[in-house]
């Protein structure tokens, strides 16, 4: 019903093209009859939908967990050493070259911990994490020792964690 206060729900681009979906996204979204029907009848037909999921949808393997975990334990060092880089590293007189290189490391550090996230999903789980998770490793951890103590020598390996990196995207859509 339109004129129930909810237009602007009907008049939106995205949700027309909800209401486009195949049957059972739209009645999982809308309900059956696609219009307002309340809120506890929507909650309830809601509920329904997502208890009617396949199970094997929701069965991730025991090794594919692991690159939660693995998310979750980068997750934690991207922000401890985001907190560094905001509290220590940026106050102190280094060449914003330097600063720089720290920044693109933490920020690449968050990106890929999130990608690990959407890794279990993926058709090779394994294949697919272990290249970001190298990837974030070699590529990130090069940055910020460069940006950490100057030094050149090591800098000669962050393009091989970048192509891991690319590598490890690449294997996702496999």
């Amino acid at each position: 019903m339109v004129g129930d206060g909810y237009s602007w729900l009907w008049n939106n681009p995205v949700t027309r093209e909800v209401a486009r979906c195949p049957k059972r996204f739209g009645d999982l979204v809308w309900g059956s009859n696609h219009h307002w029907s309340g809120g506890h009848q929507v909650a309830k037909q809601v509920s329904e939908k997502v208890s009617e999921v396949p199970v094997n949808m929701l069965n991730i393997p025991s090794y594919a967990r692991w690159f939660v975990r693995l998310a979750g334990i980068s997750g934690a060092s991207a922000v401890a050493l985001g907190a560094y880089g905001a509290h220590v590293f940026y106050r102190r007189d280094y060449p914003e070259e330097l600063k720089q290189v720290y920044e693109t490391a933490n920020r690449y550090h968050f990106l890929h911990t999130l990608a690990l996230l959407g890794v279990p999903l993926c058709r090779r789980p394994k294949l697919a994490g272990t290249l970001i998770f190298t990837g974030t490793a070699i590529f990130c951890g090069t940055c910020y020792f460069y940006a950490l103590t100057g030094s050149k020598n090591i800098r000669q390996y962050t393009p091989y964690g970048g192509m891991l990196l690319i590598a490890g995207w690449l294997a996702m859509v496999l």
